[in-house]
């Protein structure tokens, strides 16, 4: 039994022992699934060797399987790998890099193993410091699959199978600068603001106080959409006066996806008072960070001690500092700029020649383009655009859709994505809009 092989199987035999052995809430991508057995750098590789570009892929943030990223992490694991009850310097040193790109206010560590415990934890910290205990959320916001995650992200309380809001949430509309009738006005960001003052409102007439509001600068699950400028300024603001704090869910924008700045939130010209992290953190390493302020943290001591068996040790560590040397060596945040610059000049120019692309948006290696069957009615193209999908596949490139409508062609490829890479999605995409 000692070193038994796993067998090769086919992917026919794989689906059918899921469905036997694995709950069928784990969903499988593609009309036919692929088996997927190597990854390396912007391409994944099924079981014949065939490279797929992986235009989806915010987790393996560095590229698939980056040569730094393994040895930094097989090293320490073939040296030790323990918890945190025990002194270490890749913690330490690791919280000393991460803060650093930070602003300084944002100076204490709690490490996690994954985005999800991140803002799981985050909101208990939150908690803990205004003794409050509603929340704020943008519509169709997703922020994790635990329980208390789930009651925060109207993506899934509000979508297939869930439960609806929770008493303790208040969700707020998501400026929608392409679907929104008045995204041109000038007061524009400011009255989607205004709705805060409504959600805290109903917090009031529930006899509490808002602890915290959670926002992306840009949001994946609601389409790739960017927050106007001015919005979270003035969402702050307005927070903060009634006594919350304000977090910026980093999970799936951050470490430089941005391009123009290492985290999304900066391009807002705020400083929230909690920045949650995972996803890229580890380049698909379980692991997820909250960084929060002193004052905030020293309000999380009460007694209870936060022990978490696996967050913060050495091996995961050592990766998430591999990562950041990563982007800063071959300059990624820079190339997340220019790449997705150049990709989205290119989407633009579709455009002009597929009506069906109704809008191109977003920042850095972070992107949507939003399908539309009419312009002037901004009617849903939804089925085109799991068609547009299925086509790429057939020509070994992976793509998704998401968005309210899941009319949006969800880009971000891990940021080692070159402009060869952008000109061979263009012209598959270009051909399958020609088909359709």
């Amino acid at each position: 039994m000692l070193n038994r092989p796993v067998p090769q199987r086919s992917p026919e035999e794989l689906i059918a022992l899921r469905r036997r052995y694995l709950n069928p809430t784990l969903s499988l991508s593609y009309q036919e699934p692929l088996k997927i057995v190597r990854g390396e750098g912007a391409y994944l590789f099924d079981q014949h060797g065939q490279p797929y570009l992986d235009m989806v892929n915010n987790v393996c943030h560095v590229g698939h399987c980056h040569p730094k990223v393994v040895a930094a992490g097989a090293a320490q694991m073939a040296m030790l790998n323990t918890n945190t009850r025990y002194l270490h310097d890749n913690l330490v040193e690791y919280a000393m890099r991460l803060t650093s790109t930070l602003p300084p206010e944002l100076s204490v560590v709690f490490m996690t193993n994954s985005g999800t415990e991140a803002n799981d934890l985050a909101l208990r910290i939150a908690r803990a410091y205004t003794a409050a205990n509603d929340v704020i959320v943008l519509d169709h916001a997703y922020h994790g699959n635990s329980p208390s995650m789930i009651d925060l992200s109207p993506y899934k309380f509000n979508g297939r199978g869930g439960r609806g809001k929770p008493a303790h949430v208040q969700f707020v509309p998501m400026p929608d600068s392409y679907r929104d009738a008045n995204a041109q006005d000038a007061d524009y960001a400011e009255s989607h603001a205004a709705h805060i003052d409504s959600a805290i409102n109903r917090i009031h007439v529930r006899g509490e106080k808002p602890a915290v509001f959670y926002a992306e600068a840009m949001l994946g699950c609601g389409g790739q959409t960017v927050l106007p400028p001015g919005y979270l300024q003035q969402a702050y603001a307005r927070v903060r006066d009634a006594g919350g704090v304000c977090l910026a869910d980093e999970v799936q924008i951050g470490f430089g996806r941005d391009g123009e700045y290492f985290w999304s939130f900066q391009s807002h010209g705020v400083v929230p008072d909690i920045v949650t992290m995972g996803k890229p953190i580890g380049n698909g390493h379980p692991v997820g960070a909250v960084v929060t302020t002193p004052e905030i943290a020293a309000a999380f001591v009460t007694g209870m001690e936060y022990f978490n068996t696996f967050s913060g040790n050495p091996v995961s560590c050592a990766i998430a500092m591999a990562v950041l040397e990563v982007i800063q060596e071959e300059k990624l945040q820079q190339n997340a700029l220019e790449t997705g610059a150049y990709l989205q000049q290119g989407l633009r120019q579709l455009a002009q020649q597929h009506s069906l692309i109704g809008d191109v948006r977003g920042r850095g290696l972070f992107l949507g383009a939003e399908l539309v069957r009419d312009r002037e009615s901004k009617v849903a193209a939804t089925a085109e655009a799991k068609r547009i999908v299925e086509i790429l596949k057939t020509q070994q490139i992976l793509l998704s859709t998401d968005g309210p409508l899941d009319n949006v062609l969800k880009i971000k490829p891990p940021v080692v994505f070159q402009r060869s890479h952008a000109d061979q999605f263009l012209q598959a995409l270009g051909d399958a809009l020609h088909r359709l």
